[in-house]
C-alpha cells in the first residue's frame, strides 16, 4: 500500500469496520534520514489506532534505527518489516518478497528489531512454490521474534492479484505449524470472503488491500456476506464515500498525488459516465477544493439523474488506457519525490550504491499492472 493507506483513509476505513491498520510501506533508510519525509509519510490522530507502522529494508541498521524513531512518536503499537512486495522497484532495492533470497539476512533483521524495541514486532510474507519451504520461512521469523505473521498467500512472480486466487491451504498450514496470531491475505473482496477465509484457513484475522481501495467499507458489519460485481459496494455508496473520504482530508492533509488515486478508485464508475470531470481530476492543477468540487458536482448530477448506477462512455479499453495513465502519472509523481528526498540526502554520505536502490524506470510498464 505505497501512498494508498494514509491517515484519511485509514480513518474511513475505520469508520466502517476495519480494526487495525497499517501505514503506508516506509523505506527506512529515508525515514531515518529526512525529516520532511517522515513528517509527510507518517501522520497519525487518537482514532487511528491499533496502527503497525510497515517498513521495507535490507540493512539491519536502518531498519532498527527507522523503527527506533516511529517507536519514539508514541503511535506506533508495531513494527511491521514488509516481507511481500513483489514489484521491481523492490527487486531493484533488494526489499519485500525479494529477501526470499536471502532468509539469513532476515532473520536478522526481525531479531535486530525484537531485541531492541519495546513495541511487537510483525512480518508479512509471501509463500513459496514448495509449502516446506514456506513453514520453514514462516517458524524462522516466529523463532526470531516475530509476534504475528501475515501470509499472502500468493507467490512472489504473480503480481496480478485478479488473475491468480490466492493459496488458502498453504495460509491454513501456516496457521497450524505457528504459535503466534497469523492473518490471511488474499481473495478478500467483500464480508462473505473475509469469513470464509477465517473459517478455512482457522486464521486470527484477514487484511485487504485492493479490496479495500475499490471499498472501504468492505468490513463494515451492515454488508450482506455477498458481493455485487467485483465489490460488495454498490457505486452510488461508493461516491458517498469518496466525499466522506475528502471530507477527511480537510481535517488531515495528505500529498495531493494519494488523494487523487482515492477519487479515481472510489468514484471512477462515475467517472466513466461523466468523462468531462473525469477530464478535470486528471488535467487541473491538483487541489483539494478542486477534487472535492469534482466529487460534489457528480453527487448533484447523479441526484438528478435519478439512477443508483452509471451508464459508462467510455468501453472497456478506453477505461484501461486511462488507468494506465493515471498510474504513470502518479509513478511519475512519486519518482519526482523520491528524487527531492534523495536530494536532501546528500550531505548524509549516501553512496551511489545506496542511492540506486530507488532508481526506477517508470518508461517500463509492467510496474503499473
Amino acid at each position: 500500500m505505497v501512498d494508498q493507506s494514509e491517515l484519511p483513509f485509514r480513518l474511513l476505513c475505520r469508520r466502517h469496520g476495519a480494526t487495525c491498520a497499517y501505514t503506508p510501506m516506509l523505506h527506512a533508510r529515508i525515514f531515518s534520514q529526512d525529516r520532511k519525509y517522515r513528517e509527510e509519510m507518517l501522520t497519525s490522530c487518537a482514532e487511528d489506532r491499533p496502527l503497525l507502522v510497515q517498513f521495507c529494508s535490507n540493512d539491519p541498521a536502518h531498519l532498527l534505527k527507522a523503527a527506533r524513531m516511529a517507536e519514539a512518536s508514541g503511535v506506533a503499537d508495531a513494527i511491521d518489516l514488509n516481507l511481500g512486495c513483489p514489484q521491481r522497484i523492490a527487486k531493484r532495492g533488494g526489499y519485500g518478497a525479494f529477501l526470499m533470497d536471502d532468509l539469513p539476512k532476515v532473520e536478522t533483521m526481525v531479531r535486530t528489531l525484537a531485541q531492541n524495541l519495546r513495541i511487537p514486532v510483525t512480518v508479512k510474507i509471501r509463500i513459496f512454490p514448495d509449502l516446506d519451504r514456506t513453514l520453514a520461512y514462516a517458524r524462522m521469523v516466529e523463532a526470531a521474534g516475530a509476534s504475528l505473521v501475515a501470509v499472502h498467500g500468493r507467490l512472489r512472480e504473480q503480481k496480478d492479484n485478479s488473475a491468480t486466487r490466492a493459496d488458502w491451504d498453504a495460509i491454513r498450514a501456516v496457521k497450524r505449524a505457528l504459535s503466534v496470531p497469523v492473518l490471511a491475505n488474499g481473495n478478500i473482496r467483500h464480508l462473505g470472503d473475509a469469513a470464509s477465509c477465517l473459517e478455512y484457513t482457522g486464521a486470527d484475522g484477514v487484511l485487504s488491500a485492493e479490496g479495500l481501495l475499490f471499498d472501504p467499507a468492505l468490513f463494515a458489519p451492515r454488508r450482506a456476506p455477498v458481493a455485487i460485481g467485483d465489490y460488495a459496494a454498490p457505486p452510488l455508496e461508493r461516491l458517498e464515500m469518496a466525499a466522506e473520504y475528502l471530507s477527511l482530508c480537510a481535517a488531515h492533509p495528505v500529498p495531493l498525488r494519494m488523494v487523487r488515486g482515492h477519487v479515481h478508485k472510489l468514484a471512477g464508475d462515475w467517472l466513466a459516465e461523466h468523462t468531462d470531470l473525469r477530464d478535470t481530476i486528471n488535467r487541473a492543477p491538483p487541489t483539494l477544493a478542486m477534487f472535492t468540487q469534482v466529487v460534489d458536482e457528480v453527487r448533484s448530477r447523479v441526484a438528478a439523474s435519478g439512477r443508483d448506477r452509471p451508464e459508462p462512455r467510455l468501453g472497456a479499453a478506453e477505461l484501461a488506457a486511462m488507468e494506465r495513465e493515471e498510474a504513470r502519472r502518479a509513478a511519475i509523481e512519486e519518482q519526482e519525490r523520491e528524487a527531492d528526498a534523495l536530494g536532501r540526502l546528500e550531505g548524509c554520505g549516501c553512496g551511489k550504491e545506496e542511492e540506486e536502490e530507488l532508481i526506477v524506470d517508470w518508461s517500463d510498464e509492467s510496474l503499473f499492472g
